[in-house]
């Protein structure tokens, strides 16, 4: 008898499947990237999410986030974002803080309660606090570089940190995590030199939640293609598990 996740379990195998929906994946960050890694996650039927967001749906994120509708718009995105994945699979464990990611704030979340860990947030500080803590807790984690200016989807990569190029983000962070003790993360970034827009304060470890300036260029399909090459590399860290 075919179910929701029969596809699914002709490429991954009954036993990944069964695997998945005991998994538990943190996802930081709604926006663009995230959100679509949230999508993919809950289509993967991956069976516990713990999403993570301290920002209301914006009319400016029509463009490019999947949890932006003219009816979710004012809406917090942890509620759009729970309201979607019940609507794809209800059995998934939902749970939800609006909260934003600061190296202050990150001690409200047990990492060791995950199985994996996503970042698709946009601060220097955010993201060091995440990879630190997951490092503590010895859980894997996968990074989301700059997605903004960019326009070419073929050129995202995944790759250690310590082999990364062009990006300025993840020059940055690069540096930042040597300097904290870790020397390895996997992330996905982008070869592509970033668009010239308007300016732009540059990324700093102790930039508050935006950086100063005006945000960066976005469209439909960057930040949708980083969002689903993050989730790709979870589900298949999370069946390579299966026995």
């Amino acid at each position: 008898m075919e179910t929701w996740l029969s596809r699914t379990a002709l490429l991954f195998g009954e036993g990944a499947t069964s695997r998945l929906a005991l998994c538990r994946v943190a996802v930081f960050g709604l926006g663009g990237v995230g959100g679509y890694c949230v999508e993919a996650l809950a289509r993967s039927g991956v069976g516990a999410l713990t999403l993570i967001d301290g920002d209301k749906v914006d009319e400016t994120n029509l463009n490019r986030q999947i949890l932006a509708t003219r009816d979710t718009v004012g809406m917090w995105k942890i509620d759009a974002a729970r309201a979607r994945v019940a609507q794809i699979n209800p059995a998934c464990a939902v749970e939800t803080f609006r909260t934003f990611v600061l190296p202050e704030t990150i001690g409200e979340f047990d990492f060791a309660r995950f199985d994996f860990v996503v970042d698709a947030i946009d601060t220097v500080s955010g993201k060091l606090a995440i990879a630190m803590a997951a490092k503590a807790a010895n859980v894997p984690v996968i990074s989301a570089m700059g997605a903004g200016n960019k326009l070419d989807p073929t050129l995202f990569r995944v790759a250690d940190i310590s082999e990364t190029s062009v990006c300025p983000l993840a020059r940055v962070m690069r540096r930042e995590l040597k300097k904290r003790g870790i020397e390895h993360l996997r992330v996905v970034y982008s070869e592509e030199e970033p668009q010239q827009t308007a300016p732009r304060a540059p990324y700093s470890a102790e930039e508050p939640k935006k950086a100063e300036g005006r945000a960066p260029g976005s469209n439909a399909f960057v930040p949708a293609t980083v969002g689903l090459i993050l989730a790709g590399e979870v589900v298949k860290a999370l069946i390579a598990k299966t026995p």
